[in-house]
């Protein structure tokens, strides 16, 4: 059974209804944010570079860490560190934050859509063999709602084609695989600290680097391509090479990232702990399923999101919970259903089929065991 809440997560009236998403912020945020503004840094300094080292030390192993403004960001950075050029084809998931896949089209890169795995919705390793061309560049995985993609399998394809993997772990914070986290597999990782996401700065993100010697590059690009030390040394002889951005992290922003790592090992365990609290109640019930596990002996779940699948009449099932006070939606969709990607594709039928199916419900650390009682007893009485 679930433990109850601890002290530092405060929980919302269960009378009051249960929003789907709500921000985490730690008792310590206040103080740290007064004190980057009572400074002389509230731009990138010393507390981005603290918060990049605490994140990596933590979660990241050999791999380097660059702050950025989103995990968008990160995705356009990553993407560009791995040599992706206009015309180059990437194999990315179908079902993802349109976020994964636009900074592809910034580039002048085709996305190739890739099936799911309809038990996480994570991409199906075996339709990505048959997608590879000689125009392959990268996969993208994406590790839906903390549960991690089959990086064992993801790791030979990419070894076999010789292609970069990059990992989109927006979703991920804490999430392991093989009993290490999951950032440390991919050549790219990169993290989302939006709002409402396990860590957030109110928006940023993060990159996680393989190479160390691409490092360089990494604050380059993030900065109009200009050397800052170089810079701030005084230095004005030496040029900019690289096309840069303006996709640098802020010292207010880091502040929150530092409060925030303060408590991640309990957020990311109580998060876990909701999520099995869902399993528990919903084990027998024959009209939903849940996507993930909240871990086996492969991998954690970090529990970002649960996500349901509907056997019957998923939009009266919405209404029900609706009318109790209980938000849920469906918040990412097939990517090809959007203009812009090309539109729809007729060779994936695994999205298909779940397309109309899945839900996502209310999880995060304002809520307790009375909310999740509340959740699956309307479940549980039908629609």
């Amino acid at each position: 059974m679930i433990n109850k809440p601890m002290n530092e997560f405060p929980l919302l009236n269960a009378s009051d209804g249960v929003p789907l998403f709500y921000p985490h912020l730690p008792d310590g945020a206040i103080s740290e944010v007064s004190d980057t503004l009572s400074g002389r840094w509230i731009g990138q300094g010393p507390k981005v570079d603290l918060f990049e080292k605490q994140f990596r030390s933590k979660f990241l192993g050999e791999h380097e860490a660059l702050a950025v403004g989103s995990g968008t960001d990160a995705l356009h950075l990553a993407y560009l560190m791995a040599g992706i050029k206009p015309g180059d084809e990437v194999i990315v998931p179908v079902f993802t934050c349109t976020a994964t896949n636009l900074p592809l089209l910034y580039i002048g890169a085709k996305p190739v859509f890739t099936d799911i795995d309809p038990e996480t919705m994570n991409i199906d390793v075996d339709d990505i063999k048959k997608r590879i061309t000689s125009k392959t560049k990268a996969i993208v995985c994406v590790d839906y709602g903390g549960v991690p993609s089959n990086y064992r399998e993801l790791h030979k394809i990419c070894a076999d084609s010789n292609l970069k993997l990059i990992s989109d772990a927006a979703h991920a914070i804490g999430t392991k695989y093989n009993n290490i986290y999951s950032a440390q597999i991919a050549d790219y990782t990169i993290f989302s600290f939006q709002a409402i996401k396990t860590i957030t700065t109110g928006d940023g993100g993060m990159l996680a680097i393989r190479d160390k010697s691409l490092l360089s590059l990494g604050k380059r690009l993030r900065w109009f391509g200009i050397d800052r030390e170089a810079k701030q040394g005084g230095i004005w002889e030496n040029d900019i090479l690289e096309l840069g951005y303006k996709y640098q992290m802020n010292d207010i922003a880091a502040s929150l990232g530092l409060a925030a790592m303060k408590t991640i090992d309990s957020v990311i365990s109580y998060r876990n702990s909701l999520f099995k609290a869902y399993e528990e109640r919903l084990a027998n019930n024959k009209d939903v399923r849940i996507i993930g596990k909240s871990s086996t002996g492969v991998y954690f779940n970090s529990a970002w999101l649960i996500t349901i699948v509907v056997e019957k009449n998923r939009t009266d099932l919405m209404k029900k919970l609706r009318d109790h006070g209980i938000e849920s939606a469906q918040v990412h969709y097939r990517n090809d259903r959007y203009t812009i990607f090309g539109g729809r594709k007729d060779d994936l039928p695994n999205m298909d089929l779940i397309e109309d199916k899945y839900l996502v419900l209310p999880l995060h650390t304002k809520m307790g065991i009375e909310h999740i009682d509340n959740i699956c007893n309307v479940i549980k009485s039908g629609w």
